[in-house]
């Protein structure tokens, strides 16, 4: 999901907004050896916690957080993914969907303990107001955990920045390190199983040029083969956690840093 502060409240993703279905075989083929999850464990574990996912689209990741928190509460602005979500959890006793946006979020102070957010809203310089929210809601000792994808990682990354000429990801990771994040290169693994799926995929990632170059350069990758394709995707986890004591002035944390005049969002125009 792609948002701007700068700009508007919310910006149209131009994937799952528009192409649902095949974002799910996009969701089902990231990280296929988990190496995601056991990172952001690693960084806050959340059995038995209260757990934010900001920006969830139509719910993907909240049955995986519910096998282990208290409970899961997903916030989305969009309402036909709203409703998809409430779906996908109406089984689900410990989660709910609400409609809401990062900037104005529709939780109380102090009543999660962990805000995760995939590719969702926190891109770096403009999200400002959507990090003070996190702040906000988080119980002191709670953990935000930010994903978003790699954009100097190969190839996946050399597409993108094909794309987004002028993203700038160095900039972009001087902002978190400045408000008090950690980071996290996490080398996965996407995986199809067949070719029509990472094509599908590939079209909604990217324009019909870098589309076209990422599958003929995937499917060459894999053999040309028609079943079981892989395609290794980096990504960043950006950890930052809330302060249980008192904060000198000058010493927090969650110190907001000054804004960057680079592009705020690695995603498509």
């Amino acid at each position: 999901m792609r948002w701007s502060s700068r700009r508007a409240e919310v910006v149209p993703s131009p994937n799952i907004w528009y192409y649902q279905a095949d974002y799910e075989l996009e969701n089902r083929a990231q990280d296929s050896t988990g190496e995601i999850w056991r990172v952001l464990r690693e960084e806050h574990d959340w059995t038995g916690r209260d757990v934010l996912d900001v920006g969830c689209g139509d719910g993907f990741h909240l049955p995986r957080f519910a096998r282990d928190a208290r409970s899961v509460l997903g916030v989305e602005p969009h309402e036909p993914l709203v409703r998809s979500a409430l779906k996908r959890i109406e089984r689900l006793s410990n989660v709910d969907v609400r409609l809401g946006r990062a900037q104005r979020l529709p939780v109380r102070s102090a009543s999660v303990d962990v805000v995760h957010a995939r590719t969702a809203y926190f891109f770096g310089p403009g999200c400002e107001p959507g990090l003070a929210e996190a702040e906000r809601v988080l119980r002191p000792g709670g953990a935000i955990l930010i994903v978003d994808l790699d954009v100097t990682s190969e190839p996946y990354g050399r597409w993108m920045r094909a794309d987004l000429p002028h993203y700038d990801p160095a900039a972009v990771e001087r902002f978190f390190a400045r408000a008090g994040f950690g980071c996290r290169r996490v080398a996965t693994e996407w995986r199809f199983a067949t070719a029509a799926d990472l094509e599908a995929v590939l079209k909604i990632e990217f324009s019909r040029p870098v589309a076209e170059q990422a599958i003929a350069e995937s499917l060459q990758r894999n053999g040309n083969r028609g079943e079981d394709l892989t395609l290794p995707v980096g990504y960043r986890v950006h950890a930052r956690i809330k302060p249980t004591g008192l904060v000198l002035p000058g010493h927090s944390a969650a110190a907001s840093p000054e804004a960057d005049s680079s592009s705020s969002s690695p995603r498509m125009p």
